[in-house]
């Protein structure tokens, strides 16, 4: 039966620290020959990850193997202390991409742990993010992936008045609560932060998923199996009874897996990006079009990575000198980055792309 309707969730895909890494790592593309190198995924979407290989950029999973002096790039999600270390050893130019949210909780963390605080840290295993986090202050930090985990991860405090609970940026927003809530029946000073470590992001776009899901007969979540909240976004939409797919992108969607869903809704995980959503609306061809489900509008806009400020300007003068221009007027006119705040990660990257 063919789609009469799509319910299109806004806000959806990329969030701004993603567009913030994205577009840090083009503009690596730009000023550097082949190849850049990138710690970790540079965000957990399998289509961004491609298109950023094929324009030469190679993807480690340990700084060693990123040649001295070559131009390295880590990842949004975090990287543990020892590998930023490690990673600015060999006259490496490194750019930390890492989000401002992720450095938050790394903050918290550092700073409960000196003040004797047992954390628990709410996240997944083996998710780059929270293995970044739980090496902040690895003798202080316990994880706690499920609310059954809390018996063994409270046991043996060495002092139960003094616990904090902090969290990866990308859970769904019930796990969180879930957990808190159950933390402080036990433990009622737990200390958390005052505002949550959940990335705003994340908490907006399952709320638009969830008005998006009321009204819809089947769900299409957008973004790789490996995004936290992507899946966060699926668990949500399930949460509600509604009918969910997951996918990459269009070339997995089978319109016939949606059986007779007439009304559809669509969202994207915060790594995925607008030309996904484009793609799989058109496989969906609505008969009756796309209406949007608006919840809130997204202003939060973080500048490019300070080693990149930094690095853009002089490369810009030095290019100036070298041409014969006057560098002083090349520092005095509009700097590269004055446009960025306007810039869109995913239109940058698909001009990236396009031959």
């Amino acid at each position: 039966m063919p789609v009469e309707r799509v319910l299109l969730a806004r806000p959806r895909g990329f969030c701004a620290g993603v567009e913030m890494a994205i577009k840090a790592l083009a503009w690596m593309v730009r000023v550097f020959e082949p190849p850049v190198y990138c710690y970790h995924e540079i965000v957990h979407n399998r289509l961004v990850v491609d298109r950023f290989q094929a324009l030469g950029v190679i993807f480690v999973d340990d700084v060693n193997e990123v040649p001295p002096g070559a131009p390295l790039m880590l990842s949004a999600h975090g990287s543990a202390p020892e590998v930023v270390e490690a990673a600015r050893t060999d006259a490496r130019l490194v750019v930390n991409a890492v989000c401002p949210l992720v450095t938050k909780v790394h903050h918290e963390a550092r700073v409960r742990a000196k003040k004797g605080y047992t954390i628990l840290y709410v996240g997944h295993a083996g998710h780059d993010e929270a293995v970044g986090t739980l090496a902040v202050a690895p003798d202080a930090i316990r994880l706690v992936e499920h609310g059954e985990d809390l018996e063994d991860a409270t046991a043996a405090l060495p002092d139960p008045s003094k616990v904090a609970v902090l969290a990866q940026t990308t859970l769904a927003v019930s796990d969180w609560k879930g957990i808190v809530d159950r933390t402080r029946e036990t433990f009622p000073h737990v200390w958390t932060a005052s505002r949550d470590d959940l990335c705003f992001a994340t908490t907006n776009r399952q709320a638009a998923l969830s008005a998006v899901a009321a009204r819809a007969d089947a769900v299409v979540v957008i973004g790789s199996a490996n995004s936290s909240n992507t899946l966060a976004l699926a668990k949500v939409a399930g949460s509600t009874g509604t009918r969910v797919l997951r996918i990459d992108g269009p070339e997995e969607l089978d319109p016939s897996v949606l059986g007779d869903a007439r009304v559809v809704g669509v969202t994207a995980g915060a790594s995925a990006p607008e030309d996904l959503v484009e793609a799989v609306i058109a496989r969906l061809a609505p008969r009756d079009g796309v209406e949007t489900v608006h919840v809130t509008d997204e202003d939060e806009y973080f500048p490019p990575p300070r080693e990149l400020r930094d690095l853009v300007p002089a490369l810009d003068s030095l290019v100036a000198l070298v041409s014969g221009d006057d560098p002083v007027a090349a520092r005095d006119r509009r700097g590269p980055f004055s446009d960025d705040r306007d810039a869109d990660a995913s239109h940058t990257l698909a001009a990236l792309t396009t031959p």
